[in-house]
């Protein structure tokens, strides 16, 4: 997947990468320029949910691929660290500066749980540990750290090709257990008892993390069996926002985008397809009650049906572009959304062209930094992780398993 030819392949999932973070950006700006058509507009289309879950599509159909390209969980998880943690911790950052200058606030916990919450979001696993998020849109990220831990102990177990069956079983558990599940069984109760469990919980998947990457292979097996244990319990009775059967649809979602880019290798024959299509049925489903959520949920699943049916076409390089800096997007756009909601405390008192300018402005002003943070930031740490993966040596964390039958 390195050089021209493959950046050519998989320009459309940039393609979609830059769509997704774009609408989410809108979705955002309502709140500070048109506070009074935020929920008439949810109310018919979410676009924060239709973007969210684009990009949920999008990771699920590669990120697998890239792991099992290499046969290296090692590997995987130096470019996972160097991807992820070197913007997250600009955006962090920023969101400190905000606080100092006197912008915005601190959740209240922050005084009182600080230990707990910062090695919550350390471990980028917040929202499964009943921790406010530091920043609004870090929310997702504790979804894909999700998937990335369940991947890991999936590939150590060798059932990691199971996709399909996988998808499937979150989408019932979403089914069966909206409404029934627990909310922050774990984590709700007092200080002392947040901090016990995040502590707990760090623990036990560092542990787990470090049987799986150095260990023998019954080490690497009970380490990947307490990693996934320890997801599973968080993800069925610790979710907080945004509910139980959401974030169990969006790990379905997830596992159904890599069904779908096996059966697009060629790995998975077409009749999967059918077992596929349930999940955005079980999502519609569930958002019964939301006819916005659902409209957005159909129009994430119909714009990556497009997509890859489009796949073989050149895509428009503004579009890849907007892809390879989406992660910028969407960490740094809170950011100047809530420098624009301290200087517009009243957004229908000012007139409707102004503000229409004003988004404008906002949109060039956060390319512009999203440039910025793409060159000095992501590029210099992706490059350094993969000088560090080639280092290594790529070594194999686990043997390269037979192909699976079945989904």
């Amino acid at each position: 997947m390195n050089g021209p030819r493959a950046a050519r392949r998989l320009a459309w999932l940039d393609a979609l990468r830059g769509l997704a973070a774009m609408v989410v950006v809108f979705e955002h700006a309502l709140k500070p320029l048109w506070p009074e058509a935020r929920l008439p507009v949810k109310a018919v289309f979410d676009p924060g949910w239709y973007g969210v879950l684009v990009f949920f599509l999008v990771s699920g159909y590669i990120v697998p691929a890239s792991l099992e390209r290499r046969g290296s969980l090692r590997a995987f998880w130096i470019s996972r660290i160097f991807r992820l943690w070197p913007l997250f911790m600009v955006c962090v950052a920023g969101m400190l500066l905000l606080v100092a200058a006197g912008w915005d606030d601190l959740h209240v916990w922050w005084g009182t749980r600080t230990v707990a919450l910062a090695l919550a979001h350390a471990g980028m696993l917040q929202n499964l540990l009943y921790v406010p998020n530091l920043v609004n849109v870090l929310w997702t990220l504790s979804y894909e750290m999700a998937f990335y831990l369940l991947l890991t102990a999936m590939f150590t177990l060798r059932v990691h090709r199971r996709s399909t069956a996988a998808a499937l079983t979150f989408a019932a558990a979403a089914v069966l257990g909206a409404g029934l599940l627990p909310v922050t069984l774990l984590s709700a109760g007092g200080a002392g008892r947040m901090l016990t469990v995040v502590v707990v919980v760090s623990a036990v998947l560092g542990a787990g993390l470090a049987a799986v990457l150095s260990g023998g292979r019954r080490t690497r097996q009970a380490g990947a069996v307490a990693v996934a244990a320890t997801v599973l319990l968080l993800l069925a009775v610790n979710q907080s926002y945004p509910g139980p059967w959401q974030g169990l649809f969006i790990l379905a979602t997830m596992f159904a985008g890599t069904a779908l880019y096996r059966v697009e290798t060629g790995e998975f024959g077409h009749r999967h397809l059918a077992s596929v299509a349930l999940v955005p049925v079980a999502g519609l489903w569930l958002a019964r009650a939301e006819p916005g959520t659902q409209v957005a949920t159909a129009a994430a699943w119909l714009t990556f049906a497009a997509a890859t049916a489009l796949r073989r076409r050149p895509m428009p390089s503004w579009l890849t572009w907007l892809g390879l800096v989406s992660y910028s997007i969407y960490l740094m756009h809170p950011l100047l959304l809530e420098s624009v909601e301290f200087f517009l405390p009243d957004p229908p008192a000012v007139p409707v062209a102004a503000r229409l300018a004003l988004l404008v402005a906002v949109y060039a002003a956060l390319l512009g930094l999203c440039a910025l943070t793409w060159r000095w930031v992501e590029s210099p740490a992706q490059r350094l992780g993969r000088r560090l993966i080639s280092r290594s040596g790529s070594p194999r964390a686990a043997p390269s398993p037979a192909r699976a039958p079945g989904g």
